[in-house]
């Protein structure tokens, strides 16, 4: 079971838009559940990471009606979506505080996420952290724990929307932790074209879907 968390930079974005990453997975035999969250301006950190968590939860409790199987939930994003599935990875208050075991999420894939960005020098992270007192409690890598499960960190070596320091930075410190991660940076993609390389038109530029995917199942498949 995947839980897929799209972007926007924590202010725009729609479930219904992402239906191409749900079906690409769907392919590869996973069960996709992409929830909504609430958004800039309505709330600010840490209220979109509250509503991924309050989504694991309902996705654990209610997915076996569905077929799934609650004991194989990994989750996976891109951009502030990829944000929201990486601080519910790293930083067990989160689902705690939704009632569920943080050791329910299996792998995590983040694509093209920002995980390393304070002092905030955008827009888009000044209007959604900068009001947080403790700055470093919004930033992913604060988290970064050697008992973390197995994540896979993606970028384009392309991306000036996200720069891939995020990504080379995460993927540093959780190897220095002795932590599971694999680092994946695709030549010639952007920002963009990362997500848009699991649509099937958009394939060929690079296999981010085929490397996730085969990623996420090898951990999932383990006893």
């Amino acid at each position: 079971v995947m839980v897929f968390f799209y972007g926007g930079g924590w202010a725009h974005g729609d479930k219904d838009h992402y239906g191409f990453a749900a079906r690409a997975y769907a392919d590869r035999g996973f069960i996709v559940v992409v929830p909504d969250y609430r958004k800039v301006p309505n709330v600010r950190f840490p209220a979109f990471n509250q509503d991924g968590a309050a989504a694991v939860r309902w996705v654990h409790d209610n997915i076996a009606r569905f077929g799934g199987d609650p004991d194989r939930i990994v989750l996976a994003g891109h951009s502030a979506g990829a944000y929201i599935a990486m601080m519910l990875t790293l930083d067990r208050s989160y689902l705690m505080s939704a009632g569920v075991r943080p050791s329910i999420v299996r792998a995590t894939v983040g694509l093209s996420g920002p995980y390393d960005f304070y002092p905030f020098d955008s827009h888009r992270a000044i209007s959604a952290m900068n009001q947080w007192p403790q700055p470093l409690e919004t930033q992913p890598i604060t988290f970064a724990r050697s008992d973390a499960p197995p994540i896979m960190i993606v970028t384009g070596a392309s991306d000036d929307t996200v720069k891939p320091r995020n990504a080379i930075l995460l993927s540093r410190k959780l190897h220095e932790l002795g932590a599971p991660a694999e680092f994946r940076a695709y030549n010639d993609l952007g920002h963009e074209d990362v997500v848009m390389a699991l649509s099937r038109p958009f394939r060929s530029k690079a296999p981010v879907l085929q490397d996730s995917a085969d990623f996420l199942m090898k951990v999932v498949e383990r006893p």
